[in-house]
């Protein structure tokens, strides 16, 4: 693995701008592809049948407008800190400090799943590892290679998904192959058909299919990943812009033609909400050693989603620190130019999840996922919300135009906003998904609390210069 670290500059911020063309593109692709459509699919299936087609089509619309939206933004000003400083700027500071550590929980939470996701996965091969020992190995890890330069954590990013991609363009070719040439059994019994042949496009009603779209919201989650890249990235105003207008063609070939693949090889009934839809293909159309293979992948899917969460919030808490919304200690940059403070600190709160998630029940996992759902349906809202407030802005003179802008953006705009609002109305619909809004008003409660103790904190530190400068003023001396 080599990293070209020679022509690496440094930002205002003190980062280096490490990350190239081919590290983004496949940032961009690894944050569209995780762990929620390798293992979140089946359940989707079993909720709305073939329809959860149309789900992840609608749904990766949505996110398209969203990253448009991003896109617009990050090419008007790139900083560091993404859409929690754009929140700052165009919404106040109260927003700002809400997103930027609403979202450094977010990916807290996100990094605990998955570290403990890794932890199982590994007893596949090893039943006697304990689970507590390799989410501990791999959270060390995932810690160094993200205290290493920016270069080598985009190096990383590059084979994660890498993995990930190669897979599913296996599945779809195998697949197709098997359907046209009649190979195995799955190519013998499956065709196009088994899409509706099986109680219908809908087997389960409307309701079914709204509710499938929560669990498909996870599964995009991390996307906008590529906002947090922008300050580090060479030749941002043409890498950006073509990572993001590529993301309707992976979306369509890595979910959409998927789901129709393995749909044709099998009928919708035939999958399991506990069962990997792609382990059931593999298996299915003659690939040895499928269950171990889709294992490995899976477990690449967790690891680079833990070190995008560290990478993210390492970011996110340098910033929050320059603004004064953290300790100052976290702003600090090592010589490699990444915020080493912030990151061991992200990780050391991710370290007590391990021990947390070795004892709560089966269903922990669930109402994870479903917390941090919310917490990414706030995320995009704010990009939206801000990007309206940017337009506007533009419009009156008071900011320049960007060099990227999302068309016909006040109509899709407030479309994606009725669309996330949609989405959390739906949580309530689900027991498993309602757990989110019973943590809504804590979640509240403490981000707002902790703005408002850091405000009190910061007009202490202003006012105390003008109070020691009073306590001495000559009018305040008494002259014997």
């Amino acid at each position: 693995m080599t990293v070209d670290s020679s022509s690496e500059g440094a930002t205002e911020d003190g980062l280096a701008q490490g990350l190239n063309k081919r590290h983004i593109r496949m940032i961009a692709i690894g944050g569209a592809i995780g762990v929620g459509l390798f293992l979140g699919s089946g359940k989707g299936i079993s909720y709305a049948g073939p329809a959860v087609i149309g789900v992840y089509a609608v749904t990766g619309v949505f996110i398209f407008i969203i990253m448009r939206a991003l896109g617009e933004l990050l090419m008007y000003r790139p900083v560091t800190g993404s859409f929690a400083e754009y929140a700052r700027e165009f919404l106040g500071p109260a927003y700002g400090f809400i997103t930027g550590w609403g979202y450094w929980i977010t990916w807290t939470i996100i990094g605990m799943a998955e570290l403990t996701a890794a932890g199982v996965f590994v007893k596949f091969w090893y039943p006697s590892m304990p689970q507590y020992l390799t989410a501990l190995i791999a959270l060390l890890a995932l810690t160094g290679l993200n205290l290493a330069k920016v270069g080598f954590f985009g190096e990383a990013e590059f084979w994660f998904a890498s993995i990930k991609v190669v897979t599913i363009l296996a599945l779809i070719g195998g697949g197709i192959f098997a359907l046209v040439f009649n190979v195995g059994k799955a190519g013998q019994t499956g065709g196009i058909e088994n899409l509706w042949n099986h109680g219908g496009i809908a087997p389960h009603g409307l309701l079914a299919v709204l509710l499938a779209f929560q669990i498909v919201v996870f599964s995009y989650q991390g996307v906008e990943l590529i906002g947090m890249t922008a300050a580090e990235t060479k030749d941002r105003e043409s890498v950006i812009p073509k990572a993001i207008n590529s993301v309707p063609c992976r979306i369509g070939i890595f979910y959409v033609g998927t789901l129709i693949v393995l749909m044709s090889l099998f009928p919708w009934d035939q999958f399991s909400a506990d069962e990997s839809p792609f382990v059931k293909g593999f298996s299915h159309i003659g690939l040895p050693a499928a269950a171990g293979v889709m294992n490995f992948v899976v477990l690449a899917s967790a690891l680079s989603a833990c070190s995008a969460g560290l990478y993210s919030n390492g970011r996110l808490l340098k910033k929050l620190a320059a603004d004064g919304l953290a300790p100052k200690v976290f702003e600090k940059t090592s010589r490699g130019h990444v915020p080493a403070a912030a990151i061991i600190a992200s990780g050391t709160l991710m370290l007590v999840g391990v021990a947390v998630n070795a004892i709560v029940p089966e269903k922990a996992f669930s109402y994870i996922s479903s917390v941090a759902t919310l917490g990414g349906i706030w995320s995009w809202g704010v990009i939206v919300v801000c990007h309206l407030v940017y337009r506007r802005r533009v419009e009156r003179g008071e900011a320049p135009a960007s060099t990227f802008r999302l068309p016909y953006a006040k109509a899709l705009c407030w479309a994606t906003l009725a669309f996330l609002a949609g989405l959390t109305i739906l949580l309530a619909f689900d027991e498993g998904q309602r757990i989110a809004l019973y943590a809504l008003p804590v979640w509240a409660a403490v981000l707002i609390g902790g703005y408002r103790m850091s405000s009190r904190n910061a007009a202490r530190k202003e006012h105390a210069p003008a109070r020691a400068e009073r306590a001495v003023s000559p009018e305040s001396i008494h002259w014997r």
